[in-house]
């Protein structure tokens, strides 16, 4: 049986394989500026604000009722 050798095989350096980078930009056509309702458009968000506060309101207000009747 041959004797393994404790030394890491070195591997000759390999050349950076060459890239073709095409420098040449479209640039996309700008879109029209559109007046946007943006109070209508994000209405939702404000009712999911809505909800989310009273939600904290609950959780806040059973914490503090555990807390009086625990302690």
């Amino acid at each position: 049986m041959a004797k393994k050798s404790r030394r890491a095989r070195t591997r000759a350096p390999r050349a950076p394989k060459s890239v073709r980078v095409n420098r040449t930009r479209r640039l996309a056509p700008e879109p029209e500026a559109k007046n946007v309702d943006f109070s209508e458009e994000y209405r939702y968000v404000v009712d999911d604000l809505k909800r989310i506060f009273i939600i904290a309101a609950a959780l806040m207000a059973l914490l503090v009722v555990l807390a009086l009747v625990i302690a």
